[in-house]
């Protein structure tokens, strides 16, 4: 087992850079997006490979963002630790419902509800079997 992930969900542990950071030393709110973009992006790595191979065998299958709901509860400051928790909440035809979490400790910073299709040729398409069944945790409702 990959020892970033739980028994409920992936975990990609980040520290806060400068970069990160507004005038105000806190976090820029559209950083999240890039610490759950790389949540998400460890998650499919650890269940199904790399995507840039994906993209290499020529299936032209790619995921994108659909639908995503941010909820900032409290902010993170320069040289924090982070941990970005990203779970399966739903699995749909060509979608993936993901929750996600950054939190520092137990502290949950931001909460996301993030719906990723699957696509190719510009058109939804089924997700792959072998990805459903990887991210099909027991109790998990697919359709």
């Amino acid at each position: 087992m990959d020892p970033t992930t739980g028994a409920d969900a992936h975990r990609l542990p980040l520290r806060i850079y400068y970069e990160d950071t507004d005038f105000s030393g806190f976090v820029y709110h559209a950083s999240y997006l890039r610490f759950m973009e790389r949540g998400r992006t460890e998650l499919l790595r650890t269940l199904a490979g790399d995507q840039s191979e994906m993209h290499a065998e020529g299936t032209g299958l790619v995921f994108v963002v659909r639908k995503m709901t941010l909820d900032f509860l409290k902010p993170a400051r320069m040289d924090d630790w982070i941990e970005v928790h990203t779970r399966s909440s739903e699995l749909r035809g060509a979608s993936m419902h993901l929750a996600q979490e950054v939190r520092r400790g137990d502290e949950v910073l931001v909460r996301a509800d993030v719906v990723v299709a699957c696509v190719r040729d510009g058109r939804a398409i089924r997700l792959p079997e072998g990805l459903r069944r990887a991210m099909t945790p027991a109790g998990l409702r697919s359709a």
